[in-house]
Formats: structure tokens, sequence, C-alpha cells
């Protein structure tokens, strides 16, 4: 999606203002259940290494879980006694429940969650947060898997997590490294958006907010953390680590079968390079070549396959003819998508049927090929009719491209409202969305509505809060205790 902004030299990213305000910058939030023993020295030590680091105002909000023991009452005691504490009840169970409900409501520009065991060494809390601060990325995450993060942890956990990651980068093309780490970020604006689309309420919701996110084209900023693992954690591994193949699985399916509208989030938040019109620079023209090479390699050997399999029937022109129809459907279709952007369903029968004609040029040049062998060869070897079938395929692939990007799919631009993505009208305004919240009945990846700012579009990764820098006590260098077994 495009934006207003006119071309010309891309405006700063903001910074967040230290100003006036009594509203605070981070909310820290705590998901709890049943943690009477480790809330209050988990919640005192965070806040006395908040007062004494954190350059802004911060809010440390504990979400309890429907716990049944005193957890409550311990939350409710330190909510008294802290000033920048507060305590929420919820009656069912859920990390991700907790974590939708507290961040959906918070007035904070930035939000963060961490577990309770504060098994992350506090020291990489404000560089955590920082990019976010600063307007330069949407999410960040604590990483235990990077080279320079220090960890402390079981064998057996070690190899859980690193398989878990493996099997996110090979089935969901997730390119952050750690998706379990109880340590992670997001900026306000952001999260009113992509909260909405992500379903699961338990240990997989930063996993699926996290890959929704990446498909999105937001940006993660991740920090190497050191890491000692609490020995008394309560996660129930097996029943985790089978929620979370659930997870994948559904998220997957979902993201294959285009019922996502994630390219209502692409990029909705300021001004982007690639939506620049540059001088001398032809649009998209680099990346659609390099899309229709890879797409036209895949259809070719496609093509070839069924050639090959086909030809076990039939005589060689009628081989032709089905292999190249069906692998001709196969690629106008991903060309449409993955080449030059097209997404919905509209307008994809008459691109079919350009297609088709395109086909038709394709299908007389290499049947003339086909023919000519016959002409000269009485009875050519099969290497050989592939052989020239490839030369006359890489020859109609120059002009496939030329007839794809000229006339089956052009660059449609309108005078009056700027210029728009390949194959895509004009889209109306969109309406503001009443409330921010999400309703607990809301559907599974409804379409969010982006809220608008009362003065007018954002800059770049601005928040429309003006806050006021809280005085601080100079850092200690470090914020380990010896004494502490963690």
């Amino acid at each position: 999606m495009r934006t207003d902004s006119s071309p010309g030299d891309l405006p700063a990213r903001e910074h967040l203002p230290a100003a006036a305000a009594g509203t605070p910058v981070l909310d820290v939030v705590i998901p709890v259940y049943n943690e009477e023993k480790d809330l209050q020295p988990c919640v005192r030590r965070l806040h006395e290494h908040l007062t004494r680091t954190f350059p802004y105002g911060f809010r440390i909000t504990v979400a309890d879980n429907a716990s049944t023991d005193t957890t409550p009452l311990v939350a409710a005691r330190l909510a008294a006694e802290l000033a920048e504490v507060r305590s929420v009840r919820l009656e069912q169970k859920g990390r991700g429940r907790a974590l939708r409900t507290v961040w959906s409501a918070s007035d904070a520009p930035v939000l963060a969650y961490m577990d309770v065991d504060l098994s992350t060494d506090l020291n990489a809390l404000l560089p955590l947060v920082a990019p976010l601060i600063s307007g330069h990325s949407d999410l960040a995450i604590g990483s235990r898997l990077s080279r320079s993060s220090r960890v402390v942890r079981g064998a057996k956990r070690e190899f859980i997590s690193r398989s878990y990651n493996l099997i996110l980068r090979g089935s969901l093309q997730a390119r952050f490294s750690d998706a379990q780490c109880g340590f992670k970020a997001i900026r306000r604006d952001v999260a009113r958006v992509l909260l909405p689309l992500v379903e699961d309420t338990g240990w997989f919701f930063d996993t699926e907010m996290l890959v929704l996110a990446e498909r999105a084209g937001l940006r993660i900023h991740e920090v190497p953390v050191d890491w000692v693992d609490d020995p008394d954690s309560t996660v129930h591994i097996v029943r985790t680590a089978t929620e979370d193949l659930k997870g994948v699985w559904r998220v997957g399916r979902a993201l294959a079968t285009g019922s996502l509208p994630l390219d209502r989030l692409a990029r909705p938040f300021g001004d982007d390079p690639r939506d620049r019109d540059l001088a001398d620079v032809p649009k998209g023209l680099a990346r659609q070549l390099v899309g229709f090479v890879v797409v036209g390699v895949l259809s070719t050997l496609f093509y070839l396959l069924l050639y090959s399999l086909f030809r076990q029937f039939g005589g060689a022109q009628v081989a032709n003819a089905l292999a190249l129809l069906v692998s001709a459907v196969a690629n106008t279709a991903a060309n449409r998508r993955l080449t030059f952007g097209v997404r919905g369903r509209g307008g994809a029968i008459r691109h079919q049927a350009q297609g088709l004609v395109v086909f038709g040029i394709g299908l007389v040049l290499t049947s003339g090929s086909l023919a000519a062998l016959n002409a000269a060869t009485s009875d050519p070897a099969h290497s050989t009719e592939l052989a020239v079938l490839i030369a006359a395929n890489l020859a109609a692939t120059v002009l496939r491209f030329l007839l794809f990007r000229a006339w089956v799919f052009p660059d449609r631009r309108d005078d009056d409202h700027g210029s728009h993505p390949r194959g895509h009208q004009h889209e109306p305004p969109r309406p503001a969305a009443p409330a921010y919240a999400t309703p607990p009945d809301a559907p599974a990846y409804a379409t969010p509505a982006i809220p608008p700012h009362p003065h007018g579009p954002l800059p770049r990764r601005s928040v429309e809060h003006t806050l006021r820098m809280r005085p601080v006590s100079p850092a200690r260098p470090t914020d380990s205790d010896p004494r502490d077994p963690r």
C-alpha cells in the first residue's frame, strides 16, 4: 500500500518525545498463575531496576491468570505499596489472553512482557525497548540463540528450543531466531492493528504474533540476552510443545490459503522508500525480474516433468500442448501473486485469459521447434527433444515477461490519487474504528482497522503521546546480585 507522502527525502524517524504528560512510556506486563512465592521479589527487583536505570515513566502490570493461591493478594499489596505497579485479574487462564487483554487496554506507547522468574538479565530491558522508543523498529525480542548470548540451561530445554525454532524456519519461513524467549516488546500502535489477527490465547501467542508481523513486513529487532533457566518452572514442556505444533499447523494453513489480510498490515505506519517514485529507476523492475526468473525456473521444471509424463501416453505434440497448458495456468497464477504483487480474486479470470494468449505464443514457438526437429530428423532422441524445448522456452520466456509486464499486469497509475501497486485499484478511505480493544467474541483473523490520529497522519513511526522524562539516579554498571541464585 502506498502512502500519501510526496517524493523527496525520507522524513526523519522520530524519537519518542520526552515532555510533560502523565502517561508512562513503558508498560511491562508480568503474566502469572499461582506465583505467590516468586511474584513479590520479581516485581520489587524489576521496579528497583527501572527506577534506577530507565529514563522515562514506566508501569508494571501484574496480569493474574485465574490463580487459585494467594497470588491476587500479593499483587494487590504490591500495587498498594508501589505507585508504578498495578494488578489485573483475569478469570480465565492463558498467557496470550493476559497479554492481549492488558496490551489492548494500555495507554503506554511501548508494551513489553517478561516471565515472573526473571531468567533474563534486566540489563537487556533498555536495549530491548530502545529501538521502539526511537521509532526504528516495530517489535523487539530477546534471543537466547544469538552467538553473543550467554545461556545457562539444561540440554533437554536447549534441544527443544532449537528444534522448535528449526521447525518454524522450515514450515513458516520464520527468520527471527528465538520465538519462545519470555522477553518481548511491541509498539502500541502496532499492537492495536496486529493483535486482532492473533488467535492463540496460550503459549503460542507470541510466536503467532511474530510470524504474522514478519509476514506483514514489520521490523523485528533482536537483543542477545543473558539467561539462567529456572529449575522450578511450572511450564509443562510436552503439553506446551504439542499446542505449539498445532499452532504452527493452523498458522501455516492460514498463510497458505491466504485467509489472513496481511496486505492491510504491510507498511501502514509511515513512509517507505520502496513506495517512492524515483527518477530513472524503473519501479520494481529488479524485484520483478528476480521473481519472474524464480517462477520461470520452477515452471520449466514442472513443464518438463509433465511433458515426460504425458509423452508416455501420446505423441510429442499432444504431450507438449498438455504440459504447456497446465504449466501456463500455474505460471500465470504464481507470477500474478509473487512477481507482480496482485492479491485477491479481482481480475483473476481476465489475467488467466490473457495468460492463455501468452501460452498460445509459447505453444507456437515450442511446437514450431518440435516440427522443425522432426523435419530434420525422422526419429529424434528424447534428450534431443528436451534440449530443443528448453531452447524454445528460453526464447519464449523473454517475450512472456515483456507481455506480462506491459499487457497482463500493467503499471496502472491514477493521476488524481498518485501511483498504486500493479493490478490494484485505488482503495476508498477506511472508516475509523470506534474502539481499539478487541471484543472477546471477535472472529479470528478479522481485518483490523488502523486508528486515525486526531491531528492527522503520524510522521514515520512516531508515537502520539508527549511524555515527560523522569529524573533518575546514576545507573550502576550491573544489576546482578551475587547472592541471587538466578
